[in-house]
């Protein structure tokens, strides 16, 4: 039987209608706060959509900080091939991820299964939220994930760029930050060395891919449309995504992406790592 692969959204009850169809299918909640880097995984234990395994920000989604290279530095690819690994998730598994805060947690492990060349990977468009919404139960009880041996590193389906790479284009790349307005204008930093952001960036908060109403993301017509002023005349694939420290620019992707606008890259070490480097250059306002 022909099985089709989620690899942008899905509703609750794509979702639900997916989980009755036999096929392998691996849950993913990944809610977090910065602000108590504990919250989300105690969350996830007072109640978590039934089946769902919890993978935490800076234990699994990202790798040793060494001071220079960001906040939120991408883990080792054989390191987080273990991860999925221990997940249960096979080339044949499709992947739902799924957070508390409009996908912005959940977009991160969408791209990084993409940075493994795992295409059947997918976000639940409106979160724990939604589930509930459309009838879902929440439960307390644990998972027991069927391991697997580490997911095959595969070509990847996403890309990055250094920061070395970054400064060479500066003037030549379409840069898109997706931090809300006053960091990227410098007004305020309550996180990074530095206020401001990489020269020629143009601002996209992550938060405006969403509809205020529902916590949903837009319809792919009307982000292609938000997007295309910020894109001019370069393509999809030319444009560098970049935030804080590398999660929140997965979100502005995962919005591309879904509205067709395919092939963008990831500065994964992001505003963290660029801001650590006193000789890279700095703008403000």
């Amino acid at each position: 039987m022909m099985t089709t692969d989620h690899t942008t959204l899905v509703s609750a009850d794509t979702l639900r209608t997916l989980l009755g169809s036999g096929r392998p299918v691996v849950l993913i909640d990944t809610g977090f706060d910065l602000a108590d880097v504990a919250a989300g995984e105690r969350s996830w234990r007072e109640g978590h959509v039934p089946g769902s395994l919890y993978l935490h920000l800076d234990r699994d989604l990202s790798g040793p900080k060494t001071g220079t290279n960001g906040r939120h530095p991408l883990p080792a690819r054989d390191v987080f091939a273990a991860t999925l690994g221990r997940c249960g998730i096979t080339p044949q598994t499709q992947v739902v991820a799924f957070d508390r805060q409009g996908g912005m947690y959940a977009a991160r492990l969408w791209w990084m299964l993409r940075w493994m060349g795992h295409s059947a990977a997918a976000v639940l468009d409106g979160g724990v939220a939604a589930w509930v919404a459309s009838g879902g139960t929440l439960v307390t009880q644990d998972s027991a994930p069927v391991a697997a041996p580490p997911c095959p590193d595969r070509a990847p389906l996403a890309t990055t760029i250094g920061a070395d790479s970054l400064a060479a284009r500066l003037g030549r790349a379409r840069l898109i930050d997706a931090r809300a307005g006053e960091r990227f204008r410098g007004e305020v930093e309550p996180l990074d060395a530095a206020a401001g952001h990489i020269p020629g960036a143009l601002n996209r908060f992550f938060k405006d891919n969403l509809d205020a109403a529902s916590g949903r993301f837009k319809p792919a017509a009307q982000l292609r449309a938000e997007f295309a002023p910020l894109l001019g005349a370069a393509s999809a694939a030319e444009v560098v995504h970049q935030c804080g420290s590398g999660v929140t620019a997965c979100h502005n992707l995962l919005a591309m992406e879904h509205a067709g606008l395919t092939g963008s890259v990831l500065y994964a070490g992001s505003w963290s790592e660029w801001s650590a480097n006193p000789l890279l250059p700095v703008a403000r306002g």
